[in-house]
């Protein structure tokens, strides 16, 4: 009653001269239900009745309180009578919302939830407003978030909140037509916030409350909303807007999976036993004893599986097919004294069957996905990568892949994805070693013969400074890719040892922590040996990290680095939480040109999960769509040598929710992503209507049963020359046979 009686003052007195507006600030939270059931859904309409309708439904509707009030609350809600209710009612020119930390949640009667779950979604609470009041001019008066007490000015935990809030206001305007006409933050400066005092601070401007003038300092997310103002908005930014054009000629388009089926089961062709149908009695086939056929030698077409997969993989149209050999299968006892040869067959069968088809096998060595890594368990019990055994060990392996594949694989990598987060330094350490050794194996003894080439492959996923503007945010965002990927990176394509940020952080921990943090040194041989030990640069790369300095939650900040894992919220997520950030790989690919020059570079593995449930995966098929995208913006607009791209995964047997072919039922299906990626290699890329065409000549197949026949081309002139010279004779003699046939009659 006092609001509408000030409402009607100022309407009656001052707005004729004045020609203000006038209205009441309302507080809300959001709630969504806990099951989506009719009962909910009225329990989370009454919550909202009881904390924003109590007072928004008799100034914006009818001037009385809501039905869920009434019904619940009987007598203890006071009555208005006609008269008031026609006085209070429209005494609002536009709707004030204050939507934010401390009032819409902490602060809320957990009565009145009503047993649902609140929510921050500003977006919902917006349209629900305007279709519950009749869509009137809104005014958000107050938002925000917060962060810790102890966080001084680079706040990005705030910055993500506020990017969410106004991206959410931006969207009821633009999609679901709510008449928002202005945003305000709270707050200015830090100050005494409500219960919660000063444990957390919700300012633009940091104020230090132990200094004697109390110092204001501007904080980062002054620097990010002056910059929205600036814009209005979120305009599209032109480097994230997608390109028009192709990759080269030979560009290898790729499919993943970490390892192929493997299916040993012998044909039927191979049993030389002799049965008999018993079609009266049992209706089975009875075995003939004493009666054998001739034994023969196992053949590809034996393996069922392999026909299967590459018929998928010719579907796909990709040319070069990855996958991982499992070395504790082919040597069980990590040396040659067992050797699975079954497996070593199919392997061989496989790769031979992938040419034949004309898909290139790229082959890891080794990639750890085990319990013990997929070590040979007598190396993994013996101390792993720890162990210098296994550095030996590993080049003993490499060579008997080399002599038994070496003729159908063409493109090795010796270990795949080797994760920095589950190694030790020793173990990093001896794992250089044993690549370098492996790699300079096959450079002497194989390429001249084989004439393939090998190289590591690194996971490499983006790290972005949390705070742009922050320059210790951009020092953590140095330190971590150096940790993450110089670590093993710059002693094979730098300068053979480790990245000299690494040896200077562990050092400085080193003189203050009681932990071991010795990185080891390499002698001069070793340095020599393990630097240039590469063919190309090969990365897998899945996602971006925001990283910052300041310490704001404890659940997700690395003590050992120092270092704050921070999550955009306004990023497009997948069901395990990766974030879909496109443009990080086009920064991944210029960050390692800078590092390590025009390297020949090949993605070796994108890829995201997706709701396995879902019968369209959108998500994978915008994921793909973008993230090649920006491949293609690195090889054209910043002249990264890129040579090929990579898809994880081939199917969701192997890596379930991963993959371009669902399966169920010992039954594969294509995806709509499996189809948009066939798409895109079928165009080289994304030509467009200026883009100029590309005329590639034709491959030859890489088939090493027709190199015979290649390196003997004289030898094939020969032999044509005669089967020619024959028929002619042939057809001569024939002739002249019937003419002397014709002459004696």
């Amino acid at each position: 009653q006092a609001h509408a009686k000030v409402w009607h003052l100022y309407n009656d007195h001052f707005r004729p001269t004045q020609r203000g507006k006038v209205s009441i600030a309302l507080s809300s939270h959001w709630i969504k239900p806990q099951r989506v059931t009719e009962k909910n859904i009225k329990e989370c309409q009454k919550s909202l009745d009881f904390v924003l309708g109590w007072f928004a439904k008799p100034i914006f509707i009818d001037g009385d309180y809501p039905e869920s009030m009434r019904n619940n609350l009987s007598s203890l809600l006071p009555k208005f009578s006609e008269a008031e209710k026609k006085y209070i009612k429209g005494t609002a020119d536009f709707f004030a919302l204050s939507f934010g930390a401390t009032l819409s949640f902490q602060l809320l009667d957990s009565h009145m939830k009503f047993q649902q779950l609140e929510s921050i979604s500003l977006r919902q609470l917006l349209y629900w407003i305007s279709s519950e009041y009749n869509n009137p001019p809104v005014f958000i008066v107050e938002n925000s978030w917060f962060v810790s007490g102890s966080t001084k000015r680079d706040d990005a935990k705030y910055i993500y909140y506020l990017k969410k809030f106004i991206m959410e206001a931006l969207k009821a305007i633009r999609y679901d037509g709510v008449n928002v006409f202005g945003y305000t933050v709270w707050s200015l400066l830090d100050g005494f916030e409500w219960h919660r005092g000063y444990s957390i601070r919700r300012g633009l401007f940091y104020v230090d409350f132990q200094s004697h003038d109390k110092r204001l300092m501007p904080k980062s997310s002054v620097l990010f909303y002056q910059k929205l103002i600036e814009k209005n908005g979120f305009p599209p930014l032109p480097e994230n807007q997608p390109i028009e054009g192709v990759f080269p000629c030979g560009f290898a388009w790729g499919i993943v999976d970490n390892y192929i089926q493997v299916d040993t089961t012998p044909a039927q062709f191979l049993d030389s036993n002799v049965y008999m149908w018993d079609v009266h009695q049992t209706k089975k086939l009875i075995k003939v004893d004493g009666v054998f056929t001739a034994k023969r030698k196992r053949h590809c077409v034996d393996f069922a599986a392999i026909r299967l997969q590459i018929s998928l993989l010719q579907e796909m149209h990709v040319t070069h097919f990855h996958f991982s050999l499992k070395w504790s299968l082919i040597l069980p006892l990590g040396n040659l004294s067992l050797v699975n040869h079954t497996l070593v067959q199919y392997y061989r069968c496989f790769a031979s069957e992938l040419l034949r088809v004309n898909i290139t096998p790229v082959v890891a060595l080794w990639q750890p996905m085990s319990e013990n890594q997929e070590l040979p368990v007598s190396l993994a019990k013996n101390g792993a990568w720890e162990n210098p055994e296994t550095i030996q060990a590993f080049v003993e392996y490499a060579k008997f892949c080399f002599t038994s594949f070496g003729d159908h694989i063409k493109f090795w990598i010796t270990m795949n994805e080797p994760s920095v987060k589950n190694l030790t330094y020793i173990a990093g350490h001896n794992l250089l070693k044993a690549h370098a050794k492996a790699w300079h194996l096959y450079d002497k003894e194989f390429r001249r013969f084989q004439k393939g080439k090998i190289s590591i492959a690194l996971q490499a996923d983006w790290v972005e400074p949390a705070c742009p503007f922050s320059r210790n945010d951009q020092e953590v965002a140095d330190r971590i890719l150096e940790f993450d990927i110089g670590w093993l990176a710059e002693p094979i394509f730098g300068n053979g040892d480790y990245p000299q940020v690494m040896r200077a952080w562990l050092h400085r921990r080193k003189s203050v922590d009681l932990y071991n943090f010795y990185l080891p040194y390499f002698s001069e041989d070793e340095k020599n040996l393990i630097q240039g030990s590469f063919d190309f640069f090969a990365l897998s790369h899945y996602t971006t990290t925001l990283v910052g300095w300041e310490k704001e939650d404890a659940l997700k900040y690395d003590h050992y680095l120092e270092v704050q894992m921070i999550n955009d919220i306004t990023w497009l997520h997948s069901p395990s939480r990766a974030a879909v950030v496109p443009w990080g790989l086009r920064k991944m690919l210029k960050w390692v040109k800078s590092k390590y020059g025009n390297v020949p570079i090949y993605i070796m593995a994108n890829g995201i999960d997706d709701d396995q449930n879902m019968m369209h995966d959108k998500l994978r098929v915008y994921y793909i769509q973008n993230y090649i995208n920006e491949a293609l913006k690195a090889y054209s607009l910043d002249n990264v040598n890129l040579q090929g791209y990579f898809v994880y995964s081939f199917n969701d047997k192997t890596a379930p929710k991963y993959g371009l072919y669902s399966y169920a039922a010992n039954q594969y299906k294509p995806k709509p992503s499996m189809k948009h990626y066939r798409e895109i290699i079928d165009n080289n890329g994304f030509p467009g209507p200026e883009t100029p065409e590309l005329l590639c000549p034709e491959e030859i197949a890489s088939c090493p049963e027709c190199q015979f026949f290649r390196t003997r081309n004289s030898l094939l002139a020969f032999i044509s020359f005669v089967f020619v010279a024959f028929i002619v004779t042939i057809v001569f003699i024939n002739y002249y046979s019937k003419r002397v046939e014709r002459r004696c009659k």
